[in-house]
């Protein structure tokens, strides 16, 4: 009785260990990170921020590197890690860290050495922690190696060394690194209370969890119901840390809002979606002619009264031409890129040799292994719906297109819609139509509210406004 007594109060202690209440611990899974990092390693490791070279070595007493710490700290605030180019000729596309570094650089929590280098394998110190902590927390810190610890210390991340200095030319182990680290997420880590619930917000919907990190990695601590009052602190990424009754954690900001009452605007993520708007030709290329009629000046009444119905909503909306001038191919896709659009629609007439083609059709790019290849069907099935309701012509159906540049060389969801036949006389008569313009116009913002709404977008107070 006695062993097994024993035995029953040593796996009681494991368990409550490894829990964190207060018992020596040991990192969960790592057998080489030490008790006093180990509830921290363990939160990170939970969140999928940290994670160690196996399933139980953790590489604990390994100098932190400044690609590890971009890693570790872009997971932290979710930012883009799809390895890419960057623009560092000594970080390739193939280093795990690249999406990460080019991510944080673009936030400008990290920057470059001369000659264009990232150095991604050199050693982090204190002090160079402590800037990048400060930076991606948005701590103020007047840009100095002593503020920056200065801004840790105060608030409870970091603290002194031996010799009663910030030690900032001492070089960072990985569990320290992540001991600072899970500090500046999470409060509960520091070694003083520094919550500052000091903004009051309110849930948008009910049964919302609380979580204990920022990700959804991390277990709920409690539920919200909708419209409830909560006061919130700091931000991770697109996490705000909150307290509510007795129960703090992190919500996502999507689900919280800064009003008593709720607004009968839409989804607040459509202020960060971007739609390119593409009327076909222009300039010297006048496209498609029939009845005297160019298919340019047609695409661009009917993209301006689109963007005008855009203009009311949350959604930024950039147009690739407003007037009569001409864009190649390549640079309509550019402009996509360079305006970090979200959606591309490209508006055409069709034409045919013979006078009795008509109908209306969508096409979209798809090729294997083309990651928007859904998206744009989806955008494009719903741009015809609409169109077809609105015009009532033939359903010429979806078209998938290997060969337009302006969808083949596009970077996000892209459709190309054909409103009708301009060498159609009856389609024809509809195209020039102001009145049908606008009844195209408003299919077209339709559609696209449509795929968003599909996307889990709250779009719908927004279908109203076509109607003012």
């Amino acid at each position: 009785m006695k062993k097994q007594a024993a035995m029953i109060g040593l796996v009681l202690a494991l368990i409550l260990s490894m829990a964190g209440f207060g018992l020596p611990a040991q990192a969960a899974g790592f057998v080489d990170v030490p008790s006093r990092a180990a509830k921290e390693v363990n939160y990170l490791a939970e969140g999928k921020i940290a994670n160690g070279s196996s399933a139980t070595v953790f590489g604990a007493d390994k100098t932190v590197t400044r690609a590890e710490a971009a890693a570790f700290i872009g997971r932290a605030l979710q930012l883009d890690g799809a390895k890419r180019a960057t623009n560092f000729v000594d970080v390739g596309s193939g280093n795990f860290a690249s999406g990460y570094i080019q991510s944080a650089v673009d936030k400008k929590i990290f920057s470059g050495y001369d000659g264009g280098r990232f150095l991604p394998d050199k050693p982090v110190t204190r002090g160079e922690m402590a800037v990048m902590m400060a930076k991606a927390f948005d701590y103020s810190f007047g840009g100095t190696l002593s503020g920056a610890a200065k801004a840790l210390t105060a608030r409870g991340i970091a603290q002194g060394v031996d010799d009663g200095t910030f030690g900032t030319d001492q070089l960072l182990k990985r569990a320290d690194f992540s001991v600072f680290l899970a500090r500046a997420i999470n409060p509960e880590f520091r070694l003083v209370k520094t919550n500052d619930f000091s903004k009051t917000m309110w849930a948008n919907v009910g049964d919302l969890n609380i979580r204990s990190g920022p990700s959804t990695a991390y277990g709920s601590k409690g539920k919200l119901a909708e419209n409830v009052q909560v006061s919130a602190a700091h931000k991770v990424g697109d996490w705000i840390y909150i307290q509510s009754g007795e129960v703090v954690g992190f919500v996502h900001a999507f689900y919280l809002r800064d009003t008593e009452t709720k607004s009968a605007a839409s989804d607040p993520r459509l202020s960060n979606q971007t739609i390119i708007l593409d009327p076909g030709h222009g300039g010297r290329d006048p496209g498609a002619i029939g009845f005297g009629l160019q298919e340019k000046d047609v695409v661009l009444k009917t993209g301006l009264k689109v963007n005008e119905l855009l203009k009311q909503t949350p959604f930024n909306v950039k147009m690739t031409r407003s007037t009569d001038t001409f864009i190649t191919i390549n640079n309509r896709a550019a402009f996509a890129s360079k305006n970090n659009g979200n959606v591309f629609v490209s508006i055409h007439a069709n034409a045919a040799a013979s006078s009795s083609a008509n109908g209306t059709e969508t096409l979209y790019y798809s090729a294997t292994n083309t990651a928007n290849s859904a998206d744009s069907k989806l955008l494009s099935e719903k741009l015809q719906n609409r169109m077809l309701q609105a015009w009532n012509l033939k359903d010429r159906g979806l078209v998938r297109r290997t060969d337009l540049g302006v969808l083949k060389y596009n970077t996000v969801p892209s459709a190309l819609v054909e409103l009708g036949f301009i060498t159609n006389k009856e389609e024809n008569d509809k195209l020039k139509s102001d009145y049908w313009q606008t009844v195209m116009s408003k299919a077209l913002y339709y559609g696209i509210l449509d795929y968003y709404k599909a996307k889990g977008y709250d779009v719908d107070s927004l279908y109203d406004l076509a109607n003012s």
